[in-house]
């Protein structure tokens, strides 16, 4: 049988990942390095481990040219995916919060004509001032969030935050929590149906190590 692959994120989530993976008894030496390859073969467990940007996890598991993949869940709500969610994981836990400049922490946004707010998460900001009856244009970014409103390239931010620190370090404070997130295993659908008992192995096994109760 063709080895059992799974796509893993590249950043933050990845220590930690590696270490659930390593109290398994996956051979995970290599991933811990400076490596340039991709593609990671563990030939004693017929896998092989993909590191990829955390976004492109849910792609290759969705279509297939990955059995499974651990991402964080802010990956899940911003991308409409047909995927398995079968595990919530003890680590990766962060908030998805709107922020804007401390001096303008009370004004009253809603009565704003041309609010303009920058974030990597347009699907899921939209949602949010949408639900709320607020007329806003989304601006997505991929990085450097935080600088969008002393530029004056937005007004807001919908950003993640872990400690909060990096917001504060910007001039930027809180306003509201949108959602929480945290790492996930997801799995693809017709790997679910053909690897039901490699699957179900796995999942159990990550249970156990990381004590994760769902």
């Amino acid at each position: 049988m063709n080895a059992l692959t799974l796509a893993l994120p590249k950043g933050r989530l990845m220590s930690p990942a590696l270490d659930v993976l390593e109290k398994i008894g996956y051979a995970v030496h290599e991933l811990r390095g400076s490596t340039r390859k991709l593609i990671i073969p563990d030939a004693a467990h017929n896998a092989r481990f993909l590191l990829l940007k955390p976004f492109d996890v849910v792609t290759f598991v969705e279509y297939g040219a990955a059995d499974l993949g651990i991402v964080g869940q802010d990956v899940l709500l911003e991308n409409d995916c047909d995927v398995f969610e079968p595990l919530a994981l003890p680590f990766g836990r962060c908030r998805i919060v709107l922020a804007a400049r401390r001096e303008r922490a009370q004004t009253n946004w809603r009565l704003e004509t041309s609010l303009r707010i920058a974030s990597k998460y347009p699907r899921l900001t939209r949602e949010f001032f949408v639900a709320r009856g607020w007329s806003a244009e989304i601006i997505p970014l991929h990085g450097s969030i935080e600088i969008a409103p002393a530029l004056g390239l937005s007004d807001l931010v919908v950003d993640i935050v872990d400690t909060g620190r990096t917001l504060q370090e910007n001039g930027l404070v809180e306003l509201e929590t949108i959602c929480h997130s945290q790492a996930a295993l997801i799995v693809n659908r017709a790997s679910h149906a053909l690897r039901s008992l490699e699957i179900q192995r796995l999942m159990q096994e990550m249970k156990r190590v990381s004590g994760s109760g769902q």
